[in-house]
């Protein structure tokens, strides 16, 4: 089973969903993200579901469980993670980045760059 069925099968949300609806705007100089209360809803409950992971996890361990059964947990954990920076990402790309270079704003990019190298550690 990989990584993804596990999430599928953990989660109930495939990872692969894409989510629409995002926009960000500038607010009194600072920029924020405007998510449809659909995508909201969507990775509050993504989150809501890791945090109970980690949960279980923390619990695997106090109960001495195997180690390779938290680890298989651990990376079902980190995979529902990517998952949510995945969504985030092509929201962010589809709407905030193409919204900036719209406006002529090329820094975007080397954020984007920053942010894509993070996410990729």
């Amino acid at each position: 089973m990989s990584a993804k069925d596990v999430e599928t099968a953990v989660t109930g949300v495939n990872p692969d969903a894409v989510i629409e609806g995002d926009t960000c705007c500038t607010v009194d100089g600072s920029r924020k993200s405007h998510h449809s209360d659909k995508v909201k809803d969507n990775l509050v409950s993504r989150l809501n579901r890791i945090e109970g992971q980690i949960r279980g996890v923390k619990g695997m361990i106090e109960k001495d469980t195997y180690c390779d059964d938290v680890l298989n947990q651990i990376a079902a954990i980190q995979s529902a993670l990517n998952s949510v920076g995945k969504v985030l990402l092509e929201g962010h790309m589809r709407s905030c980045v193409v919204e900036r270079l719209e406006q002529g704003d090329k820094e975007v990019i080397d954020e984007l760059l920053k942010t894509v190298s993070k996410l990729m550690k």
